[in-house]
């Protein structure tokens, strides 16, 4: 239980203030560079996903099916200063692309 091969999460952060939020993004970021365990989030947030994440796959609504995955690129650590970075921010911008061609469908 206190080392996890597998962490599923889902929407852990939504109802966190954003300091409190940002602040936790980095306490799993630093226990998955320690550990380097499989987390799976769940997130409608997409600078948290970018800034969490290897790799990022996009759901279609029902039926749920993965309609678009992103690599993540990006050298971990990640700081919060990193988010405002223009690839950092490309990212969640072609991400938004993906899911309103979706929603659009």
């Amino acid at each position: 239980m206190h080392e996890p091969e597998l962490l599923m999460l889902d929407e852990p952060f939504a109802a966190l203030d954003a300091f409190t939020r940002e602040e936790l993004w980095g306490v799993l970021q630093n226990l998955w560079l320690e550990r380097r365990f499989t987390v799976i989030l769940v997130t409608h947030d997409l600078r948290e996903a970018t800034y969490l994440s290897e790799d990022i796959h996009i759901m279609s609504a029902r039926p749920g099916r993965i309609v678009a995955t992103r690599r993540v690129d990006l050298p971990f650590p990640r700081t919060l200063y990193d988010t405002f970075k223009p690839e950092f921010v490309d990212i969640g911008h072609e991400l938004r692309d993906h899911i309103s061609r979706e929603r659009q469908a």
